[in-house]
């Protein structure tokens, strides 16, 4: 079955709401699972439990039966997402319009090519769509 990546932040943000409600309508349009990924950052403490993820997503998509709730500890979010997409083998990732564009300071700082959405197509194999 396809499967649909949608990383959010908690609380979700008016732009988290946004990405994860077309995370859900590519995941309904493509008979596809999906996975809200929140990722708890080391250095801030931050302690999100699935629980919390699960009911602030079901408040935006409603109760979903092809739906996962996965929260990960990192120091980097976007490595931590990078380590989910690649562990789920997902098809798609979702990410909002500001998340990329943190990505791209990020490859910016690594390479001379902040093309996010190329380099997680060739890295991944997977879809990229940003949303916002």
């Amino acid at each position: 079955m396809t499967l649909v990546v949608v990383p959010v932040r908690y609380p979700l943000s008016e732009h988290s709401k946004e990405t994860l409600s077309e995370g859900w309508r590519i995941a309904q349009e493509r008979d596809a699972e999906l996975t809200v990924l929140h990722v708890n950052l080391y250095q801030n403490n931050e302690h999100v439990t699935r629980s919390e993820l699960k009911r602030a997503a079901e408040a935006v998509i409603g109760r979903q039966s092809h739906a996962r709730y996965v929260v990960r500890s990192g120091f980097l979010v976007e490595e931590s997402i990078l380590d989910e997409v690649a562990a789920e083998d997902a098809d798609v990732v979702v990410i909002g319009r500001k998340q990329a564009s943190r990505w791209r300071r990020m490859f910016r700082r690594l390479t001379d090519d902040p093309d996010v959405e190329r380099f997680l197509k060739e890295s991944l194999d997977c879809e990229v769509v940003t949303v916002g």
